[in-house]
C-alpha cells in the first residue's frame, strides 16, 4: 500500500485594522516625501495592514486572534468544522508569548482538544515547515485532516514615537517592509474534486558559516537591565544577495525532486519581501510560462503569513489540471523551502514521477 495522497482543499488569511498607506506612515513619522518616494522606488509595498493602533502604539490585535479568524474562514471554505481536525501545526517567528503556545491558544478557541498541536519557531519558511510536518503525518495514514497556520504580528516591535530619519538603514527598514496576518490551509487525504495535490515539500537549512541576515530578540529583566537593544534588525543587503540564490536553488530542489521541467510550472508563488525583491527573484527563477501569484504589494511582508495570502489567490485561478511552485527564505539563519502542488485532471491523480523523472 502506498502512502496517503495529501491534498489541500482550502485557504483562509486575516489582516488586522484597515490598510495603512505609505503616506500615512510618513505623516505619522514625519518623514517627507523624499523618505515616501524612496519607499515607493525601493521597497515598492503599497498598503500593509498592523496590529498596532499608530497613534498609540496600543496592540489591537494578537496572532492568536489572528490565526482564529484565518482558521475558521479556512475551515468554512473546506466545507469543515473544527472538530474534523487531526493536526494542528503553526509556524510563526513571532509568537504571543513563550509560553503558552499560541498554537495551543488558537486550538482552544476553535474548541480542539486531544490531538498533536506543534509550533514552529521560524522566519518566513515557517509556513512551509508547517505543510513538511503535517504531511509527514497525514501521510502515515494514522491522521486524515490537518489545520495548517502561519502568521507575524510585528508591529508589535515598533516605537511609535522613534525618530525614523534617526534610525540606521537595519532598523528603519522594518518600518516600511512588514505587515502584520495571519493564514490558515486545510490539508486532507479526503477525496476532492479539484483540490490541488501536494507533490513535494522542501525544506533545507542554508545557514553554515554565514551571519543572520536578521535578528529578532527577545527580553528578560536581566536583559531589559543589561541596557536598551534594537528589538529588530535587518541585514538588507545580505537579504537581497542571498534571497534570490536561495530561491532558485529551493526551486531546482523540487524540480529535481519531482523531475519537472520549468516550462511544466503554471504558477509561481514567489519569496514575498517587497515588491521590488519579488521582481528580481522572479526574473532570476527563469520560468517562462509560469503565472506570478503575489500580495506583498497590498499586505506588506506579513512573514509566515505571505504563503496563505497567495494560496488563497492560486486556490481561486487553479481551476484546470495545472503545476504551482511556492517559494519561501528564512534569512534570519537562512532556510530555503518550497512547495510543489499539482491540481490533475477531474476524476484523475497526478502523475508519478522518480526523482530522476521516469
Amino acid at each position: 500500500m502506498g502512502e496517503s495522497v495529501v491534498r489541500v482543499l482550502s485557504a483562509g488569511t486575516a489582516l488586522p485594522g484597515p490598510a495603512i498607506d505609505t503616506g500615512a506612515l510618513a505623516r505619522r513619522f514625519g518623514m517627507d516625501r523624499l523618505w515616501e518616494q524612496w519607499v515607493d522606488a525601493f521597497i515598492g509595498t503599497r498598503t500593509r495592514h498592523l496590529a498596532i493602533d499608530l497613534e498609540s502604539g496600543r496592540p489591537r490585535q494578537s496572532l492568536a486572534d489572528l490565526g482564529t479568524a484565518a482558521a475558521e474562514e479556512a475551515l468554512a471554505r473546506a466545507g469543515l468544522s473544527a472538530q474534523d481536525v487531526d493536526v494542528m501545526v503553526l509556524g510563526t517567528a513571532t509568537p504571543d508569548q513563550l509560553m503558552p503556545a499560541t498554537v495551543n491558544v488558537i486550538a482552544d478557541r476553535l474548541r480542539i482538544d486531544d490531538i498533536p498541536t506543534f509550533q514552529l519557531q521560524s522566519g518566513c519558511s515557517g509556513a512551509v515547515q508547517t505543510f513538511e510536518v503535517a504531511s509527514a503525518l497525514l501521510r502515515t495514514g494514522r491522521h486524515r485532516t490537518a489545520l495548517v497556520l502561519g502568521g507575524d504580528v510585528i508591529a508589535k516591535h515598533y516605537d511609535v514615537t522613534a525618530d525614523l530619519a534617526a534610525l540606521p538603514p537595519g532598523e528603519l527598514v522594518n518600518y516600511v517592509l512588514f505587515g502584520d496576518g495571519a493564514g490558515a490551509a486545510v490539508l486532507s487525504t479526503l477525496e476532492r474534486p479539484g483540490a490541488p495535490e501536494l507533490r513535494a515539500v522542501a525544506t533545507r537549512l542554508s545557514g553554515l558559516d554565514r551571519e543572520p541576515g536578521q535578528v529578532l530578540n527577545w527580553y528578560g529583566q536581566a536583559d531589559l537591565k543589561a541596557g536598551p537593544a534594537a528589538p529588530a534588525n535587518e541585514d538588507y543587503k545580505a537579504i537581497e544577495e542571498w534571497v534570490p540564490v536561495l530561491a532558485e536553488q529551493a526551486v531546482d530542489d523540487l524540480l529535481d525532486e519531482l523531475g519537472w521541467e520549468r516550462e511544466e510550472i503554471g504558477y509561481l508563488l514567489p519569496p514575498q519581501l517587497s515588491v521590488a525583491m519579488t521582481r528580481r527573484i522572479t526574473e532570476r527563477l527563469e520560468l517562462p510560462g509560469a503565472v506570478e501569484v503575489s500580495r506583498v504589494g497590498d499586505t506588506g511582508n506579513t512573514g509566515n503569513a505571505l504563503l496563505f495570502f497567495q494560496l488563497e489567490n492560486l486556490l481561486a485561478e487553479m481551476t484546470g489540471p495545472s503545476r504551482a511552485i511556492a517559494v519561501a527564505v528564512e534569512s534570519s539563519k537562512w532556510i530555503r523551502a518550497g512547495i510543489a502542488l499539482e491540481r490533475p485532471a477531474d476524476g484523475g491523480r497526478a502523475a508519478e514521477h522518480t526523482p530522476e523523472g521516469n
